[in-house]
């Protein structure tokens, strides 16, 4: 594997990984961004609607448990990887032009369009580890969760960016597509500009079983099991915070509800990218085991009390939300920053990749859980069902926390 590109250093590299990631990563959000337009005009099912934005996670999942078994990420190059998966998303994404929206295709190229994007995100995240200092050494400040904080801050501000669109209308559905294809066709060309940083190991030998370390090490499994708790909550909030608020302010702000409730859930998602930083800086400082274990603490009893406010004060509801966006989003890397650390080298691409496949799985779950809640208790205990994640992650941080391989995780094991 090639670990230089001329004249390219770290920060250069860095910069151009971020403007990359968050380029190619646009494709995503295509759906969400569209998703109004595509409404206004086109009558579609409520499983047709869930199915455009469910089937590019479930294609993700797909994408990495294949790229997993395949070992794609720790013995092919790093950025040729990137970039193709870039350019055929590219392609997939910009082929649903071709269709009306209640055509059974789009899904169909949705699915293709996540697949591809596990050659993005987890690559992504192990390219920004190769630059990261080792702060188990004497003297040394490590930075590894700074970094991909980096990369889950301009992630989550693309996630919240659909919102503040859709507040102001008007947005043909065609628009977003186009311009996240041209993102992702931009990534694929100016990934390959980027270095790769020193810290790489030599490819391991093509071996389906080395996926199931993920599993088999125990330090490993519980940096995984936390993850899967943070994964509970996130993407099911980030799903459904919308409707909330938007449901919440029509009982106290009448017909105004829909463009405050747009904005407001934009600052709470974006406000993740203050976490992300936040927490990436902190846990690099404090120690990964307490940093999300204080961050799932925080966004767990969100999760428990911002029900009771429904149909009370805007503002109490955008502050408690704002809260939760920040806690929910600031321990998000420093799950995948364990898992690069406690990881045979060798095999980091393979168990960054098994960890995002599991987690998007269990989104799944949580995403279509919330709906049926709602119907059952209301919006006032809905969203209590998805503290269950961050509580039982803390379990497993804290197990971390006393195990002797927490030593091996940058400043402050314990």
């Amino acid at each position: 594997m090639t670990t230089a590109a001329p004249g390219t250093g770290k920060a250069a590299s860095l910069i151009l990984l971020l403007i990359s990631e968050v380029a190619a990563m646009s494709v995503w959000f295509a759906t969400t961004a569209s998703l109004a337009d595509i409404k206004a005009h086109w009558q579609l099912g409520a499983f047709h609607e869930a199915l455009l934005t469910s089937s590019v996670q479930a294609g993700f999942v797909a994408g990495t448990l294949l790229s997993a078994l395949l070992s794609l990420s720790d013995r092919k190059d790093l950025r040729r990887l990137f970039s193709v998966s870039a350019l055929i998303a590219a392609a997939a994404n910009l082929t649903v032009l071709a269709f009306e929206p209640t055509s059974v295709m789009i899904p169909v190229l949705r699915f293709v369009t996540g697949m591809c994007m596990a050659g993005v995100y987890p690559v992504g995240m192990k390219i920004a580890s190769t630059w990261a200092r080792n702060g188990t050494k004497a003297g040394v400040k490590g930075d590894m969760g700074l970094l991909i904080g980096l990369l889950i801050a301009a992630l989550t501000l693309g996630s919240a960016s659909p919102h503040l669109l859709s507040a102001f209308g008007g947005v043909d559905w065609r628009i977003p597509y186009l311009t996240a294809s041209a993102g992702a066709l931009l990534a694929g060309g100016l990934v390959l500009l980027v270095a790769i940083g020193p810290n790489v190991a030599k490819a391991p030998p093509l071996k389906l079983a080395n996926a199931l370390e993920a599993w088999r090490n125990y330090p490993l499994r519980l940096a995984n099991l936390g993850y899967l708790g943070h994964m509970w909550e996130l993407y099911a909030m980030w799903a459904w915070i919308a409707l909330f608020i938007n449901e919440s302010f029509t009982l106290t702000l009448g017909e105004d509800a829909g463009f405050y409730a747009k904005l407001a859930t934009f600052a709470i998602v974006g406000a993740g990218a203050v976490g992300a930083l936040g927490g990436g800086w902190l846990a690099d400082r404090w120690g990964r085991t307490l940093v999300t274990s204080l961050s799932m603490a925080v966004s767990g009893s969100c999760a428990l009390v911002i029900g009771f406010f429904f149909g009370g004060p805007p503002a109490l509801i955008v502050a408690v939300g704002l809260v939760w966006g920040i806690s929910i989003i600031a321990d998000s890397a420093q799950f995948s920053a364990t898992v690069t650390e406690l990881s045979d080298r060798s095999l980091i691409g393979t168990m960054l990749t098994i960890q995002t496949c599991v987690g998007f799985l269990l989104t799944l779950v949580s995403i279509h859980l919330i709906p049926f809640v709602v119907d059952l208790v209301g919006w006032r205990y809905a969203f209590a069902i998805l503290a269950v994640g961050p509580f039982l992650g803390i379990v497993a941080m804290l197990r971390l926390r006393g195990d002797p391989a927490a030593y091996r995780i940058a400043a402050g094991c314990r």
